[in-house]
């Protein structure tokens, strides 16, 4: 670790550059470091390999933790558009709202919203893990191929359009399902994956209070009647 983050933790967007903090983020193998003054600025804590320990003061642009790697950042506000998208591992949490396409493309790790979430909350899921305190909007899910998406709150029109192999978890009403996307029985394996998501969380609901969706497979092989 430097010695200018050892004597200081704090990193202070207001009196440098984004560019600048994300640099001195890359640069540590460890330690907790906190982002002051973000005031909303893009691309916060993006592209961190190691397990160092975030904390953002504030809200944040687009893109805040994208491509993270190991890391575990906290967002102490709201996030635009795009947080934690294409994420390998590690931990990102949002304690307010987030915008939409959150989560998008994200392969592993676990994000974690503690408010509602905007359209298309994990679009392209390809293996990470989403729990969303809250609501989320349309088209949540589209084109979801791995991974589960827990839902405390709502689900807007269109749930899982197009989805493949993505578990998704709803505890309160879903306005549609998408194309494909059809309501599937919880079973004992999958009333334990809510609840393990939800301790991961730390957020307490009754997982036997979810519904579970998923792919039907009727899109899965080419049908000449769709043809034009």
């Amino acid at each position: 670790m430097t010695d200018t983050l050892l004597r200081n933790t704090a990193l202070d967007v207001a009196a440098t550059s984004v560019r600048a903090v994300n640099a001195a983020l890359k640069a540590e193998t460890e330690g907790a470091f906190t982002v002051l003054n973000p005031g909303g600025a893009h691309a916060l804590a993006c592209g961190l390999t190691q397990p160092v320990e975030v904390t953002i003061k504030g809200h944040a642009g687009y893109y805040c933790a994208g491509m993270n790697q190991r890391a575990s950042v906290t967002v102490a506000g709201n996030v635009g558009t795009g947080v934690a998208e294409n994420m390998m591992s590690g931990v990102v949490r949002v304690t307010g709202d987030a915008s939409q396409s959150a989560g998008a493309t994200m392969h592993g790790g676990l994000l974690v919203i503690e408010g509602d979430a905007s359209a298309r909350c994990g679009i392209s899921l390809k293996g990470g893990e989403i729990v969303v305190g809250g609501s989320v909007g349309h088209m949540s899910a589209f084109m979801a191929q791995a991974g589960a998406l827990v839902v405390l709150g709502d689900a807007g029109e269109a749930l899982g359009d197009s989805i493949y192999e993505a578990r998704l978890y709803v505890r309160g009403k879903v306005a549609s399902l998408g194309a494909d996307c059809v309501e599937k029985e919880m079973r004992d394996e999958h009333r334990a994956q809510v609840a393990d998501l939800l301790a991961r969380a730390g957020m307490d609901a009754d997982p036997a209070a979810f519904r579970r969706y998923g792919s039907a497979r009727k899109l899965y092989n080419f049908k000449i009647d769709n043809a034009y």
